[in-house]
């Protein structure tokens, strides 16, 4: 089984390789060119650099959101189109859950949060604790404070993960939370692939043309279009 992994959900743009058993190949790029601009020269790239052809993908993993509705737009229609082309199954990967896969906590909860603007964060809990249920809550675009005190009703440190972090690194601190370390802090392809074969094990793939996004809240210029029409 091989699987090429894609994350364009926040700023970073992530592609990978993966089978069963390792991670073949990985690229990462945190930077300010476009998703549009980087993704396909790094797909294309890494295939090459591990003498991979596409037509050898068995699977086309792509993170769902939520995230950058852009970004993940992006992500999508690249997952579709390479998908549609070689005639395989796309597995559909929530950002939050691959991203929380970045790092193996027991003790603690493991809280990714992705800015979401105007305080506001994606994100949900996780716990190791339970083999059964990695995931704990559900997905959330929610004030960071309130945030908080949700987790505080765990009764239970937290390591956080994401780009809301940096955003927010002194509240985090503050409340006595865990930061985690720079290499797992952010989206990775890799996570996004490792997720899939479990996902794939499960069955948990669909065609191109059903790949569906995760947005937990309408765009934002459907927000301010909907907030006109009441102000007027």
């Amino acid at each position: 089984m091989i699987v090429l992994a894609i994350d364009t959900s926040g700023n970073v743009s992530s592609v990978a390789v993966v089978n069963e058993n390792e991670v073949i190949g990985e690229f990462t790029v945190n930077h300010r060119k476009t998703h549009s601009q980087t993704l396909m020269p790094m797909i294309d790239h890494l295939l090459t650099s591990i003498d991979i052809d596409i037509s050898n993908v068995d699977y086309i993993a792509c993170s769902c959101g939520p995230g950058s509705f852009t970004g993940l737009r992006i992500g999508a229609a690249t997952a579709k189109a390479l998908a549609h082309g070689i005639d395989r199954p796309i597995v559909p990967v929530p950002t939050l859950d691959a991203l929380a896969y970045n790092i193996f906590e027991e003790k603690k909860l493991i809280v990714p949060i992705m800015d979401a603007r105007r305080n506001q964060v994606y994100s949900a809990v996780y716990s190791n604790e339970d083999k059964h249920k990695f995931r704990i809550s559900e997905y959330m675009a929610e004030d960071i404070n309130i945030l908080l005190e949700k987790i505080e009703k765990h009764d239970k440190q937290a390591v956080f993960l994401g780009d809301g972090t940096e955003i927010h690194k002194h509240l985090l601190q503050e409340m006595g939370h865990e930061i985690s370390t720079l290499s797992t802090r952010l989206q990775k392809g890799a996570s996004v692939g490792a997720l899939a074969v479990k996902l794939i094990k499960e069955e948990k793939y669909v065609r191109y043309n059903d790949f569906d996004i995760i947005y937990i809240r309408k765009p934002q210029a459907e927000r301010e279009y909907e907030r006109k029409l009441k102000n007027v």
